[in-house]
């Protein structure tokens, strides 16, 4: 039988017109293209928590591709953090010094369109079991790696079988301390937190870390406060990171009832990016003088611990970078 999580992905809205009618939208009311490259898709379980007839929905705005996205803007590209710089081997990034990221699967389960990674050459780094050796025998010759990143495209795509695959090779290295996983999945798919997935992390080594990404307090639901707690209940600490985005979350009040949801169900702001400055989306990008205002506002108006480091990431650089008021 086919896990109810698969049968939410097919039923996954990719068609403007459909979601239009879905949410009483007009098909008029925003210039909407259908790229090929990169085109919609997004669950129903979270196009249910975007409020009907709204054009500026927040939710809505994230997964629209609009005609903004064709519009060329100096300084946005299509590799905005140089990663093909850092591929040692197909599939594994090795940019900081003590940790690597294995891009596992190429897909995700919604389409955001800041992605920075929307442009990315997932046919080149994206592989079956058997290849996957090189970058396990990659991490082997390297000790200093003692925390390994599963992302994509999204991990948890990955069937479990394959997922289990990953962890008892990694939990076979013995200075691997830490896996950590990031995904949007327990946002916009909560039906994957089920008990089979779970079960595959139950019994490794590693401590786990979930880093889910979170921009709108809109986006928490009954469902996935529910798996929040089951990962929770699995050892996992929880960790958010949101990107900064205009007509999204770049209000005070926003971020935070945004922070508070998060920490309510055991979930720690972790990061606050400003926009990676990938081709299609500068019409999403908050200039930073702002970005240092709203978060300065943001700990006046919060406990410490809800507010989120204000970062970017540069190229080259072996750390995120802080944003500070000058």
């Amino acid at each position: 039988m086919q896990p109810s999580w698969k049968k939410a992905l097919q039923s996954a809205f990719t068609n403007w017109q459909e979601l239009a009618a879905y949410l009483d939208l007009p098909e008029d009311a925003l210039p909407v293209i259908s790229p090929k490259r990169f085109a919609m898709r997004v669950p129903i379980s979270f196009v249910n928590r975007m409020k009907k007839g709204d054009v500026n929905d927040p939710l809505l705005r994230q997964i629209l591709p609009v005609s903004q996205e064709n519009f060329i803007q100096q300084g946005f590209v299509s590799d905005p953090l140089s990663e093909s710089a850092f591929i040692e081997v197909p599939g594994l990034l090795h940019k900081y010094q003590n940790r690597v990221l294995l891009i596992t699967h190429p897909a995700c389960a919604v389409h955001c369109r800041y992605c920075f990674r929307r442009e990315f050459d997932y046919t080149a780094n994206t592989q079956g079991k058997k290849d996957w050796q090189r970058a396990f025998e990659y991490i082997r010759s390297h000790p200093e790696v003692d925390e390994v990143i599963l992302s994509g495209g999204d991990p948890l795509m990955h069937n479990d079988s394959t997922l289990a695959y990953f962890i008892d090779a990694l939990d076979q290295i013995a200075h691997v301390k830490r896996l950590r996983i990031h995904s949007r999945i327990p946002v916009v798919l909560p039906e994957r937190i089920n008990q089979s997935l779970l079960n595959v992390f139950e019994n490794t080594r590693l401590q786990k870390v979930m880093v889910i990404h979170m921009n709108h307090p809109n986006e928490m639901a009954e469902d996935v406060a529910w798996g929040l707690s089951q990962l929770r209940n699995n050892h996992f600490t929880l960790l958010n990171q949101s990107t900064l985005l205009k007509g999204v979350n770049d209000d005070v009040a926003i971020l935070k009832k945004l922070s508070e949801s998060l920490f309510l169900h055991g979930v720690l702001p972790y990061y606050l990016h400003v926009l990676d400055k990938v081709q299609g989306a500068a019409h999403f990008e908050v200039p930073d003088d702002k970005a240092i205002v709203l978060h300065q506002a943001l700990k006046s108006a919060t406990s410490g611990y809800l507010v989120p480091k204000l970062v970017r990431e540069i190229a080259n650089e072996k750390a995120k970078t802080w944003l500070y008021a000058e």
